[in-house]
């Protein structure tokens, strides 16, 4: 039962967006709050479970070229610590305070001087962490600024949360064979109809032939 509903699950996700979909709404958020708090850089963390480490998915200003993708320990530093006690920090000066781990900011190239970061969750889960880093000289971050970024950290939020599931979707079809895989792109192209009862009816339809792929 539990590959069944593995599979059910796989297939209603194929009509959510593909990870490039994901990737860029991620994108546009932490353009967005770079560009409110007129910050040197903004980054949105994922925590990959499988590894239990974080992963850079989406990066705007200082790294944007070159730390997509770069990971490290889920407990280190700043980044670690926001979401290990998934409580939000803000720190003027990095470099006093204990939590800030030197060596990892030195390995991405970018140093930060303040920084604030928020943890993103989604429902009990913390999916990952939002970051926004340096404000202009005569800025300081405000513990009060919290709650703004608290607001585009629901939507990043909910942005990994479709990441996470279109990405085990797409591990769940790779291992089952072609006409599953394509049901998956019918009802993807379904959904993009915006017809939400065709796509219903059309994933109500595939739970006997889903019955059927478990048991052979």
């Amino acid at each position: 039962m539990a590959d069944e509903h593995r599979l059910r699950d796989a297939v209603a996700a194929g009509v959510l967006a593909d990870d490039g979909t994901h990737r860029a709404l991620l994108g546009s958020i932490v353009e967005v709050a770079r560009a409110i708090f007129h910050a040197r850089a903004a980054s949105v963390l994922l925590l990959d479970e499988a590894t239990d480490e974080l992963v850079f998915e989406a990066v705007v200003g200082e790294g944007e070229d070159t730390l997509v993708g770069r990971r490290f320990p889920s407990g280190t530093g700043i980044a670690g610590w926001v979401l290990g006690t998934r409580q939000p920090l803000v720190l003027t000066d990095v470099a006093t305070d204990p939590r800030f781990s030197a060596d990892t900011a030195q390995s991405t190239g970018f140093v930060p001087k303040g920084i604030m970061a928020v943890p993103l969750l989604h429902g009990e889960e913390a999916l990952g962490v939002l970051e926004v880093l340096d404000r202009p000289a005569d800025a300081r971050f405000r513990i009060e600024e919290v709650d703004l970024l608290g607001l585009f950290g629901i939507q990043a939020a909910a942005a990994l949360a479709l990441l996470r599931r279109a990405r085990t979707a797409a591990a769940a079809l790779a291992g089952q064979d072609g006409d599953l895989a394509t049901l998956a792109r019918i009802a993807g192209r379904l959904a993009a109809l915006g017809d939400d009862r065709a796509v219903a009816d059309f994933l109500a339809a595939l739970d006997g032939l889903l019955a059927r792929a478990v048991r052979e």
